[in-house]
């Protein structure tokens, strides 16, 4: 039973803080882009002290060289004057330096290797860095626009779809209005039986409607007669 019971509350302790995770997971990922981007900054602080490490080893066997060259040209003069002593000195000397010179060599070789493993690890961490942060930039405007969803009330939908509705009824009526007053139009400007009489009286066929005036004026003139 005890064991039942941390295990539950482990669960609910794991669950809590998943949720606050997830409440809260574009804060966290912000501040991880930013400890990344400082880490980034280190590595590459790095780099330029394994550069500065590595040119001046470069800089110590250049001076190693010089110095070998300038005993041995010396050793070659004590041999020809005969002075094996200053010549043997000079020899044990170049034998030291040609060591030295090993080592530095072999730290060049050591310090180039490093740079080139470190600038490949910069160069993807700079790359990864650049997603991340366009993810966020996304990841920015999505929540943004989950916000200002959230601020419109449902009340506002609701009375859309309410005048949506209406408005549609309304042309729906007004239509049909319409369509009736065309009807009516057509009804009364129709052919009838009075105006098919008048159409065919103005054109002579059968005896006129009313009197024309050249009728009324013969029947003046045969009164005076």
């Amino acid at each position: 039973m005890f064991k039942m019971f941390t295990t539950l509350v482990r669960a609910r302790t794991h669950d809590a803080a998943e949720a606050i995770e997830d409440a809260n997971a574009l804060t966290i990922l912000r501040q991880q882009l930013r400890d990344a981007a400082d880490g980034l900054q280190g590595a590459k602080r790095a780099v330029a002290v394994v550069i500065a490490y590595a040119e001046r080893e470069k800089n110590n066997a250049t001076k190693i060289a010089g110095q070998i060259n300038d005993l041995e040209l010396r050793a070659v003069e004590a041999l020809r004057q005969d002075r094996e002593d200053l010549a043997t000195e000079a020899a044990s000397a170049i034998a030291e330096l040609e060591a030295e010179a090993a080592a530095s060599a072999r730290a060049t070789a050591h310090y180039d290797a490093e740079i080139r493993r470190l600038r490949e690890q910069v160069s993807l961490s700079e790359q990864r860095l650049r997603a991340l942060q366009r993810g966020k930039q996304i990841a920015d405007a999505a929540a943004r626009t989950q916000k200002l969803r959230g601020t419109m009330p449902d009340g506002v939908v609701s009375s859309l779809r309410e005048a949506e509705a209406t408005l549609e009824r309304l042309q729906s009526r007004q239509d049909h209005a319409e369509a009736v007053d065309v009807a009516l139009r057509d009804l009364t400007t129709g052919p009838s039986a009075e105006g098919t009489v008048a159409r065919l009286a103005a054109a002579g066929c059968g005896a006129p409607l009313r009197p024309e005036a050249a009728h009324v004026l013969d029947r003046l003139r045969a009164k005076t007669a």
